[in-house]
């Protein structure tokens, strides 16, 4: 499992559920209980809300997506909502969601003009979390599933030896 359960959400303390270990500090720190209004600025942008979060994912920008989201999330997560049978039920909104989460396609960027915080200096292994040092000088936890690289020695690709995180 790469993140929490979703089930019981609504009311919970963010980075409270014990199942999972992988929570950052910054989010078990931040005091958020999820709510409807906290779930969507959430959902918006994830590090603006709480910085130094380690969720891989830039937010939904589309409000209309974000307000289908919540309500479908709403519905499946409560005590005794649907199955998963049910789930797939909204997959209008779970596809305007899933190019937001991956980017949507469009042009791969220049590579070779990333911000410190994108570029690889280093990395290291330990049981299923990678920890890589940036060229900002910070060092985050990616859990394998997560972590997403780009090396290309094209024109448009990093500089040779250091790999690009990429937000996917």
């Amino acid at each position: 499992m790469t993140g929490p359960s979703l089930a019981g959400v609504w009311g919970r303390k963010a980075g409270s559920l014990q199942s999972l270990e992988r929570y950052s500090d910054a989010l078990k720190s931040s005091g958020i209980i999820w709510d409807d209004r906290s779930l969507d600025a959430w959902l918006t942008d994830p590090d603006r809300m709480v910085p130094g979060n380690e969720m891989p994912f830039n937010g939904i920008k589309d409000g209309r997506a974000r307000a289908d989201l919540l309500a479908f999330l709403k519905e499946a997560t409560k005590p005794g909502g649907p199955t998963q049978r049910n789930a797939q039920a909204p997959m209008g909104s779970m596809g305007g969601m899933m190019g937001g989460m991956m980017g949507g396609g469009g042009r791969d960027p220049n590579l070779k003009s990333l911000d410190p915080n994108m570029q690889v200096k280093a990395i290291t292994y330990c049981h299923d979390t990678y920890r890589v040092t940036t060229a900002d000088g910070k060092t985050r936890a990616f859990w394998e599933r997560n972590l997403r690289m780009k090396t290309d020695s094209g024109k448009d690709g990093p500089q040779s030896g250091a790999p690009a995180l990429v937000r996917e």
